[in-house]
């Protein structure tokens, strides 16, 4: 998959891709400049992380010819972080014929859950 990721939401949010593949992929965000005017990571921020994980595996799952739209995404929050770096799982729960469902762990640089979210994706076919 090439992944193009300058001008992206990608770019601006810092996200650094680590492990990509259909079933699992990985990357880390900073805290800096993603954060509330409280000081603490922005929760859009951490769903924004989670979606792009999930979404970016579903579209390899997905594979040529065929894109994966989001259908579905929901986070729970679970702590606060103020700075360093958050890092990313997602995870395939399901990866049928036309439907993909991830669940995705954000974690803080000591490894502890700030937020667990899970999205789903609609395969299409594009052409």
């Amino acid at each position: 998959m090439g992944l193009r990721t300058e001008g992206t939401l990608i770019e601006r949010m810092g996200i650094e891709l680590e492990e990509v593949g259909a079933e699992r992929v990985t990357a880390r965000m900073p805290v800096a400049g993603n954060t509330q005017p409280a000081g603490l990571l922005h929760g859009g921020a951490s769903v924004v992380l989670a979606e792009t994980l999930g979404s970016i595996a579903a579209q390899l799952h997905g594979g040529p010819g065929r894109a994966a739209v989001g259908i579905e995404v929901n986070a729970t929050h679970h702590r606060g972080v103020r700075d360093g770096w958050v890092h990313g799982e997602a995870v395939a729960v399901h990866r049928g014929r036309t439907t993909a469902s991830y669940e995705i762990v954000v974690s803080d640089d000591a490894g502890r859950r700030v937020c667990t979210a899970r999205l789903t994706c609609m395969i299409l076919a594009t052409g």
